[in-house]
């Protein structure tokens, strides 16, 4: 047994380490707070991909989920960017805004202040926040052609390949590699304009920076985000788009049929989560650890 595995052991014999039930309170935290300010505001998000997934089937978490994800439109995303600061809790949450000094990414997050959520990955930047977080993805219009929207796709590609390099993403794939290299010298705000579409809504929206694979999954018809509904998740109850089930059947084909024991895995975004102590507490603990990126989908 190697130091890194004694270590990890220890942290769970002296109760450091969250479970993931225990992990999923605290994103619960999270959503209420977010869903408060959203409210005091005005403004419209929706949950989204397995979050949605876990709203409809189980009223709540996906059981072996460990993340949770809304999103908006961008417009509703940029004031809530600008107006929520002024009404979160600053004491117990932070908002890490995309595209900051110590935030390369291009989405954002809540993070729960004085925890740790160390994921699979050795930050370049010492000052990112490290707190269990919730994500939240923008999304926007795409071309009313598929080859502008393939377009749209290929250039999220490079938005996102800027954002993972820049984090400090590891990967064992020479491709992959080749093309973070490639995506250092390209300017990320033509690419990020191009993904963001024309102006005026039209018949479909993307969501292609919420990182899926594929652009048959990253497309939906605009008018599924009509309306919204409220939907039961973990006790509370929040806002989901009217038009759920055809996401949903977008996104995993048949939703509600739960997948045999062997494949109910989460992508494991977290190699460890302490809701006692801060992220700072564990400057060093990944030194040395190598990851793997397995890219599955939550079900």
């Amino acid at each position: 047994m190697d130091k890194l595995q004694q270590r990890h052991i220890h942290l769970h014999q002296t109760g450091d380490v969250a479970t993931l039930a225990e992990h999923q309170q605290a994103l619960c935290c999270l959503l209420q707070e977010f869903d408060r300010v959203c409210k005091a505001l005005d403004i419209t998000y929706y949950l989204f991909a397995g979050t949605l997934l876990g709203a409809v089937r189980h009223e709540g978490f996906i059981p072996w989920d460990d993340d949770l994800d809304v999103i908006m439109e961008r417009s509703e995303y940029r004031r809530f960017m600008e107006e929520a600061p002024k009404l979160l809790d600053c004491d117990g949450f932070y908002l890490q805004e995309e595209f900051t000094e110590h935030y390369p990414m291009f989405f954002s997050k809540l993070h729960l202040n004085g925890t740790t959520c160390l994921e699979k990955h050795h930050p370049k930047d010492p000052l990112v926040h490290q707190g269990v977080y919730m994500d939240i993805f923008p999304f926007d219009h795409a071309y009313g052609s598929r080859i502008g929207r393939y377009v749209q796709f290929l250039c999220s590609k490079v938005v996102i390949a800027k954002g993972l390099d820049a984090r400090g993403y590891e990967t064992d794939s020479t491709a992959k590699k080749i093309f973070m290299v490639i995506s250092r010298v390209l300017p990320r705000s033509l690419f990020h304009r191009i993904v963001r579409g024309p102006k005026k809504r039209g018949k479909y929206i993307h969501c292609f920076l919420g990182g899926a694979s594929k652009l048959s999954k990253s497309v939906f018809p605009a008018d599924l985000f009509d309306s919204t509904v409220p939907l039961p998740f973990a006790g509370g109850r929040y806002s989901a788009p009217g038009g759920y089930d055809e996401i949903l059947t977008i996104l995993y084909c048949d939703y509600m049929t739960i997948p045999p024991e062997e494949d109910r895995k989460c992508k494991q975004h977290a190699i460890l989560v302490d809701l006692k102590r801060s992220y700072e507490h564990y400057g060093s603990y990944r030194d040395g650890m190598k990851f793997d990126n397995p890219i599955r989908s939550i079900r």
